[in-house]
Parts: structure tokens; sequence; C-alpha cells
């Protein structure tokens, strides 16, 4: 069912679909809700980024994530909750991506395993598979960090199993598990230094609160496909991932700034809006407010028609993101010559966020290369499919990206391949690792040798804040570049130049004998090339060397070896 068609259900028909015992149609029905609940508030879980770079994409993930568990199930007419809840937890497995979407998959793991023989579940059933949700989503992780979706998992099971011993009403212990989980998210910052720096709280805990909200919402009556009324500043409207989200038949992107009339009512504006398209987004500055929204083409006009009765029109912006889907897939596809690997050779898969890295690592060996990095990470099923039909018993995969290792190795688990992952978590990593690579080597020399490589490197990154916040005792203000020297930011300043020299500066690079940087999607070749020049004027005993990498987001990444 549609969200739609979920909320024309009468509260009979709702509370009959999940009513105590459960079956295996109540659970579907609920998921579904939650998934539905969570795609609304996507982009506001992305947004709770603890840096101020715009490649925030916990929401996307946690959402494909979900897609791909109620994908599973959505033909299933079996009313067995334990036979449903397995095939769940087998979609969630194979569509998980990033570290959220992983550790959401083990909790659909453990919840099923809960599930086991039963055919129905009630409230104290709904208590233990939550708490073996949180065990199995412990074990998950090698080293559990709390202040994260776990802290969250942990409570609402601790919440389940006091509810469950005081009402037998499903509807109550939900909504008992709804409000621990909201207040377990408050106290992400508590618990997680870093979120409490960055005036945020945990996006993975989040998306799950939004999970189980929706399904109350549903049982409630209230509305899955409209989010809460929200107004940003106009600085925190992020259209720019606009791209990484388009939802069927949404043809259109329209984005309108008016001066409203006095008698403008944000709510009522809301819920038209909400008729019209989806991928809403309404910013406020100075008097006047932005609107974003997806559309069908039969409504490309309705939101431009609808506004102009309620203000002043200043500015339209319309684009169509079919035609820039098309663009971007062409220029994401690059012909490139991969390696040809003989059996018992080691074959290597690489995840590369750009044509032109893409590219590079083709030209150092790599067997496969799979499109993706923040905002866009690979599925588990990507990466088996990377490398299951590579003629070669042996595989190694490099991540380059922290939030995808995670993800690789459950595919390394899921094969009778061997294959190691070894823990790349940025490009330059991965680029150094396979210099290092003899293909009809020793199996585990090449992993030893590359794993080796990974700590020769320094990865540079430099990119426009998209907030202002103090992180790491560095001030930030919107809009600024921003550097950051393995993971941690270490300079805010007014251009890339000066982010460039004193990102240098903090890496050591005097220590070191080469500079490579690899220009992104949004940054002109000139520019660097000129850069590169003031490079060699501070650095003249170094090898400075400049290529096309194709990232978006970044404008520059840089490997200092």
């Amino acid at each position: 069912m549609s969200a739609v068609e979920l909320m024309k259900l009468s509260a009979e028909e709702r509370h009959k679909l999940v009513s105590v015992p459960v079956t295996g149609q109540g659970l579907k029905t609920l998921l579904e809700a939650g998934m539905v609940w969570l795609k609304t508030n996507q982009q506001i879980v992305n947004r709770l980024n603890v840096f101020p770079v715009p490649d925030g994409d916990t929401g996307t993930n946690m959402l494909l994530t979900m897609q791909a568990a109620f994908d599973e199930v959505d033909s299933s007419g079996t009313q067995n909750i334990g036979e449903l809840a397995h095939a769940v937890a087998r979609g969630a497995l194979m569509g998980a991506r990033g570290n959220s979407g992983v550790i959401l998959s083990q909790i659909w793991r453990g919840f099923a395993r809960a599930l086991t023989d039963h055919p129905t579940m009630d409230v104290h059933l709904l208590a233990e598979a939550l708490n073996e949700a949180k065990v199995t989503a412990y074990k998950g992780v090698v080293r559990p960090v709390e202040g994260t979706i776990l802290t969250v998992v942990k409570d609402i099971a601790a919440q389940a199993e006091t509810s469950a011993q005081r009402t037998n009403i499903f509807t109550e212990v939900l909504k008992d598990i709804v409000d621990a989980g909201a207040a377990s998210v408050e106290r992400t910052p508590e618990l997680l230094p870093i979120l409490k720096q960055a005036g945020v709280v945990d996006s993975g805990g989040k998306g799950l609160f939004y999970i189980f909200e929706g399904m109350l919402r549903f049982l409630n009556g209230d509305p899955l496909d409209k989010a809460v009324t929200e107004v940003l500043p106009l600085s925190e409207m992020e259209m720019e991932n606009a791209m990484e989200t388009v939802e069927p038949g949404q043809d259109y992107e329209v984005v309108i700034d008016f001066t409203p009339h006095e008698t403008f009512n944000l709510e009522a504006y809301y819920e038209t809006l909400s008729d019209i398209g989806t991928s809403i987004q309404v910013g406020e500055g100075d008097g006047m407010y932005r609107m974003h929204i997806h559309v069908p083409l039969d409504n490309r006009y309705e939101p431009i028609e609808h506004t102009m009765t309620l203000g002043t029109i200043q500015k339209i912006m319309m684009e169509n993101l079919v035609a820039q889907m098309d663009e971007r897939k062409n220029n994401r596809s690059p012909k490139i010559n991969l390696a040809q690997v003989k059996p018992g050779e080691t074959a290597v898969v690489a995840v590369s966020p750009g044509h032109g890295l893409s590219r590079i690592f083709a030209s150092l060996g790599v067997a496969a290369i799979i499109h993706g990095g923040q905002s866009m990470n690979p599925s588990i099923k990507e990466l088996l499919a990377s490398f299951e039909n590579l003629p070669t018993d042996h595989v190694i995969i490099l991540p380059n990206n922290k939030n995808i290792i995670l993800a690789a190795k459950e595919a390394a688990s899921m094969t009778v391949k061997k294959v190691a992952v070894i823990p790349t978590i940025s490009v330059p990593q991965g680029l150094s690792a396979m210099f290092r690579l003899i293909p009809d080597a020793d199996f585990e020399e090449n992993v030893s040798a590359m794993t080796d490589a990974v700590d020769e490197v320094e990865t540079g990154e430099i990119t426009i804040a998209t907030r202002t916040v103090e992180i790491d005792d560095v001030q930030v203000e919107k809009g600024q570049v921003i550097a950051l020297h393995n993971g941690k930011l270490v300079t805010s300043t007014q251009s890339i130049d000066t982010a460039c020299e004193e990102l240098l500066i903090a890496a050591n690079t005097s220590d070191y004998e080469r500079i490579t940087l690899f220009y992104g999607e949004d940054i002109k070749q000139s520019y660097v090339n000129e850069l590169a020049d003031k490079i060699r004027s501070i650095y003249p005993d170094h090898e400075i060397e400049v290529h096309e990498g194709g990232q978006p987001h970044y404008q520059l990444i840089i490997a200092i070896e």
C-alpha cells in the first residue's frame, strides 16, 4: 500500500490489521508505515551530520535499507509472523547501506530470530524480539559506542520489557517505546561528546525513532506523508543532495522565492504542497520565504500558481530531474579498462566516488569498481555482485570510506570466496594500497602489503561548510572553505588556496615527498593548476601532481606521501 492507501484505512481496519496477537500481515503493515514516515523525515536525519560537510546520508541509507526489507515481503501474503520477519531480515541485510543501514539490518535479524517458530506476536514476544534485536546489533559492531543507534535500540528494548509487564495492549506498549526512543535520542549528546560539540543528536538513533514513531502514527491515524511543519533558516536549506533521492514519478524540481502576505498561514501552505508533490522544504530569512518541492510533470506549475495567491514571487527555478539523473548516470559510468584477472590471482574491488578516480583505480589494476562514497554508499548486495562472477576465489575489497567498511565485511562473510577487506577510509589510502598489489603473488602477502600501505599516506579534503558550528576548537561559518586532515577538521577560511596551505602545514607535509591533488566536479582544472603552481613555490622539493577526480561534495581530495 502507498502512504495514501495506508491512511485511507479506517481506525477499525488499522487496529484489526495490528491487533494482538499481531500476524505477519500486521507486522508488514507496521514496517511499511515506519518506512513511509522515515522517508518523510529523511532529509531531517541527513542533516544531523557531525561535521558541517555536504554529505549527510544516514537518512538515505536507513531508508534504502528499509525499502529493500519491505520489497522482500511486499507481495507476501503469509500470516506467519516468524516467516515474514525472517524475510524482512533477509531483505534488510542484502539492501543494507552504510554503517547505519548495516546496524539496522542487524536489528531486524535479531528481531526475526526471536520470532522463529512463532505464528503470531503478543506484547511479551515483542519485548523478547526487541531484546534480541539489541543483543544482535551490539554483537555486530566490533567496538560498540554509546550515544548511537545502539543506545536507542537498547533503551527501546528495556522500555518494551517494562511496558509488557504493565499492559497487553499493543498500542500502549508502542507508545511507551516511541516515548523512550525520543528520550534516548535526546540523551545521545550527553553520551557522545562529539554530538554535543556539534549541536546535534545521533542521526542513526533518530532514524530508528522515526521508524517506530511511524508505526504509532499509523495506528493513531496521523498522516505519514506530510512532514511536521518546519521552517529552516535559508542558510540551512540543503538542496544539493536532492538528486540522490528522486522519487519515481517526481519529474521536476521547483524552487520559489517569495514574500508572503500578512495573512500567510504556513501550516496551510504545507498542507497544500503535500497534495502536490514531495521533498518539501521551506526556508525563511529577512522576511522572504524559499520553497523547494519535487513534482510530477503535470503538476510542475501548481506550486507556482498556488504561491502566487499567497504572496509576491521574487524568483522561480525549475529543473528537469529526470534529465539531470540521466546526465549524472552517464557521467558516473565511464568506459574504463578493468584488470582481467586469472583464476588463482588476487582481484581487487574498489569503491570510487568519481569517474576520474575510477579511471585511476583501473589503471592500477582494479578488477571491479563500485561507484559510491559519501551520500551514495553501496549496498551489501551490490558489493557481493561486484566480485561473485570474477574468475578467481581471492578478492580484496577497498571500501575507501569509513561508512562502507561494515557493509564490505558483511559481504565478505556471505561468500565461499576468500575475501579480505582492507579498512581504507579514504581514496588516497585505497590508491596507496593499490601500488602494493602483485596479482599473481600469494594472497596473504598481498593483503599484508596493501594493509601496511594504508598508513603511508596522509589524506586531505577540502569542501564548503554547510552550517555554522565550532568543532575541534575550529570556529566554522556556513559557506566558508574547510579542510580536514585524516578526517579531523583543521581549518575554516575564506579561500581554497588558504585552506590548502593550512592543511599542508597541519599534515607536516615537509616530512613527505609527494602531493597529489584530485579535483572534484565543482571546481575548474585551470584553478587547480594555478593552485598547484602556488604549492610548488612553497614546497619546491616536492613532486606535485594534479588529476581529475570527478568526486561530488569535495572540491579537492589530497594525498600526501
